[in-house]
């Protein structure tokens, strides 16, 4: 019998803390749901006061293109599109979860920035390195290692 009311305690604690959470909002719900999932891009977002940024002489779509293009060239796992936010998220690789955020604005019809944000300096200058060099036709494809797996970028 007195499980059975350790379950019931338990099953209203977490009633009333999802009424809390969606009383927050909904956004807060979703945001902590993707943090539980690991698939969050909060923390990409916060970080663009640090980010790396470069103007490129292109339009947006173009920096788009070309950036997806040096992504599967460098073997980076993309995990999040968000066309609203204009930005790509990734992993630097399948095995290394390092979040690297991706951010596009337009400057003008032929200008465009893109802001390279990562909670680590080393992924953030990583990945700008490689897309600056994807914008420039100078990135070569990176290789798989021996095992068929890829290679993090920080072994």
């Amino acid at each position: 019998m007195g499980k059975i009311k350790n379950f019931e305690f338990l099953f209203v604690i977490l009633i009333f803390g999802f009424c809390i959470l969606n009383f927050l909002g909904c956004s807060t719900v979703k945001e902590l749901s993707k943090g539980a999932l690991g698939v969050s891009t909060k923390v990409l977002e916060e970080g663009r006061k640090d980010a790396i940024k470069k103007d490129f002489n292109r339009d947006y779509d173009t920096c788009y293109k070309i950036t997806k293009d040096s992504l599967n060239k460098i073997q980076a796992y993309i995990y999040a599109e968000d066309p609203s936010k204009n930005m790509i998220a990734i992993y630097v690789t399948e095995s290394d979860t390092t979040p690297v955020g991706i951010f596009f604005k337009s400057i003008d019809k032929n200008n465009t920035t893109i802001e390279v944000s990562s909670p680590s300096t080393y992924a953030r200058e990583l990945i700008s390195a490689k897309l600056w060099l994807g914008m420039e036709g100078k990135l070569k494809e990176e290789k798989i290692s021996n095992e068929g797996t890829k290679k993090s970028f920080f072994e």
